[in-house]
């Protein structure tokens, strides 16, 4: 160690302990820029409105300021500096609304998945039960800008005891014994609920999931102590044997999967999450809507529940697995899963953009698009209505709609420039030139993509 080492580090020792601390370092690449005006463009701001041309945006460090016809604030933005963005169009940051980050924990595949999203529109994320004590640190490094990657907000998992035999729980709770991590919590007849909820609160969870393995009394009384605490409840929309219209009448704020919601129909609910018998489509209606899942969507409706759907999963999946004579049927075919999300959109069911998997290092380009695709492709929502799911609505299913999900003064400045209209096409999508989070600019320009070791394809 040289000189000027020491002494440094005598001065930090002598500072230390006079309670004093050296002066702030200079600013770093991570911080968010000065105030920026955005010009001339075509807005569609996220709330289900239509498209507004040629506004203006203002931006000061994190947040949106103003927004207004373009002129408007050029006196309110002074020396701002100028991005012109005549002919582009702008929508919110896309949410992914179910994605896995460490499951096993590992640092170097979670980030190449992470900045894949973010440079491909992605500014938050819902991460259903991981590894918590990774999880945060991803999310942390996320927030402070040392990493590119949108914003995480996570769940700590809640199932029956059963579940715990999964290999899954080994992999994301090393430490503790099955069942007993704050965020891996197995829960009974004698589970001190009060205690438990404080246990995954202190894991900063926004959220607890309720997974499997649970009658309808413990989801009920889960949920019941979950929101005293000010915590969401993320479920499944089948907890096995708590049926979907159990699960919704306990209040879940956002339930996923609703290719689960076809359980209901059948009059012998499966007794456990490990029995993956599919859902007997036979018992649900052949054609229109079914009467079953149309009273669950009526008390989805009533209560505000957010449907995470996950479609484009079992639409994917299901081909890949009629090519695979020893792979395992999905719990619903992709023709149901669609009809089953077409009737929830006619009711008028919130639906979010989740995805549960994970694309391999071929894919230049994040998960949640093929749940756009699917949604106004398969589905037939207007693209409009598709942008709204992926943005505010993926927002409220965070519990984040105040500070983000749509282009308004006051939010976050989290927002996708687009070289091309996706309202007259969805797949525009992926004409991307910027991404913004929370003001930092991620040019489309500047993306490095995963590589197949990153994401572990070579092992």
């Amino acid at each position: 160690m040289t000189k000027p080492c020491h002494r440094r580090l005598a001065i930090l020792a002598a500072l230390a302990y006079l309670g004093l601390a050296l002066p702030p370092p200079a600013a770093t690449a991570a911080e968010a820029p000065q105030a920026t005006l955005y010009t001339g463009a075509t807005v569609i701001d996220g709330t289900g409105a239509a498209a507004r041309p040629d506004q203006d945006i203002l931006v000061d460090g994190e947040r949106i300021v103003a927004i207004g016809a373009h002129g408007a604030l050029a006196s309110r933005a002074g020396a701002a500096r100028r991005v012109d963005l005549s002919g582009r169009f702008v929508i919110p940051g896309l949410i992914d609304s179910h994605v896995h980050l460490a499951t096993p924990p590992n640092r170097v595949r979670a980030e190449a998945i992470l900045r894949r999203q973010l440079y491909g529109g992605v500014t938050a994320v819902r991460d259903m039960a991981d590894d918590l004590r990774a999880v945060g640190d991803l999310a942390r490094a996320s927030l402070v800008g040392e990493i590119p990657a949108p914003d995480i907000y996570y769940a700590a998992l809640m199932a029956g005891p059963p579940f715990f035999a999964d290999p899954r729980v080994l992999s994301v709770s090393r430490g503790f014994a099955p069942g007993t991590a704050p965020w891996m919590q197995a829960v009974d007849a004698d589970t001190d609920l009060r205690t438990a909820v404080t246990l995954a609160r202190g894991t900063s969870a926004t959220a607890i999931k309720i997974y499997a393995d649970l009658p309808a009394e413990r989801v009920a009384a889960i949920t019941a102590e979950a929101h005293r605490q000010k915590m969401m409840i993320w479920a499944h929309s089948a907890v096995f044997p708590a049926r979907p219209a159990e699960v919704i009448a306990a209040g879940a704020d956002v339930v996923s999967h609703v290719c689960y919601l076809g359980y209901e129909a059948q009059p012998q609910m499966l007794a456990a999450y490990e029995d993956r018998t599919p859902v007997d489509e036979t018992r649900l209606a052949p054609t229109g809507d079914d009467p079953v899942v149309a009273g669950l969507y009526r008390a989805m409706a009533k209560q505000g529940t957010i449907l995470d759907a996950t479609g484009s999963l079992f639409v994917k999946f299901e081909a890949a697995r009629k090519a695979d004579p020893k792979a395992k049927p999905l719990r619903c075919s992709g023709a149901r899963t669609i009809r089953l999300t077409q009737q929830a959109w006619r009711a008028g069911i919130p639906i979010a953009t989740g995805t549960d998997f994970v694309d391999p290092a071929s894919n230049p380009w994040p998960e949640v698009h093929a749940e756009l695709r699917y949604l106004a492709h398969d589905v037939g929502m207007p693209p409009l209505a598709v942008v709204h799911s992926a943005t505010l609505v993926g927002a409220r299913a965070a519990g984040q709609d105040k500070d983000m999900g749509s282009i308004e003064p006051g939010k976050l400045a989290n927002f996708v420039v687009l070289a091309a209209d996706p309202l007259a096409d969805i797949d525009n999508i992926e004409r991307i030139e910027m991404t913004v989070k929370r003001g930092r600019e991620y040019r489309r320009a500047d993306y490095a993509a995963p590589t197949p070791k990153e994401l572990g394809e070579e092992d």
